[in-house]
């Protein structure tokens, strides 16, 4: 039996320089109360250091357009 699992933990990816900035560029819409709810929690996130929790918000701010929320 040939058995190659591996039993020790890997290395932790390192995210390029920049990836979260590009991920949490969004504006909210003016005038929309999902869009500045949304913002106020990503900026939020953000001072927490979750970065991963605030590209969440930004996801719902940049749908705006698909009119999944008004």
């Amino acid at each position: 039996m040939n058995d190659h699992r591996i039993s020790y933990q890997e290395k932790p990816v390192d995210l390029p320089v920049g990836f979260f900035a590009w991920l949490l560029d969004c504006r909210p819409v003016a005038g929309c109360k999902t869009c500045q709810t949304a913002w106020q929690s990503l900026t939020d996130a953000k001072a927490k250091g979750d970065d991963w929790g605030a590209s969440g918000y930004a996801h719902v701010i940049r749908e705006h357009h698909t009119g999944g929320h008004a």
